[in-house]
């Protein structure tokens, strides 16, 4: 179990009420599904099950990366526009992510390490910013196809 530290509150987007950060990557795709399914509903945008698969798969990167290599997830949002499906996931880390080569300096084959290239295909605009109080918060952009 995890204490209020590792669960901080997420910011509201569209005048929602706050919500509880999503520690699991489990709890991440069901914050996206629930969203971009409203907002797509609300607006009526074309979200269709691909651009929701590709959202469902970033988010999943995102959050994994957050815990494997970051700390534990600090924030997460989620919204959705005409530009596509917006995820940004905050953790404790600075280091900026980096693809590693399938294979390592051994010849061996590397577990791992495909999550970012993954995200990085997906999405059209991905951006990492460093937050003032430490740590960074990676911000993917799913287009709506």
């Amino acid at each position: 179990m995890l204490d209020d530290k590792h669960r901080n509150h997420t910011s509201a987007t569209l005048g929602e009420p706050r919500r509880r950060t999503p520690y699991r990557p489990v709890d991440a795709r069901r914050t996206v599904r629930r969203v971009v399914a409203e907002r797509c509903r609300a607006r009526a945008l074309s979200c269709g099950p691909e651009a929701m698969a590709d959202a469902l798969l970033v988010t999943s990167e995102l959050a994994t990366n957050a815990i494997l290599h970051g700390g534990g997830i600090t924030s997460f949002d989620v919204d959705v526009d005409l530009s596509g499906v917006r995820v940004s996931v905050s953790d404790h880390s600075a280091e900026v992510p980096v693809a590693l080569a399938p294979v390592g300096e051994a010849g061996r084959s590397r577990p791992g390490g495909r999550g970012w290239p993954i995200v990085c295909r997906l999405a059209r605009d991905v951006s990492v910013a460093e937050l003032p109080r430490g740590g960074k918060r990676i911000t993917a952009v799913v287009p709506l196809r």
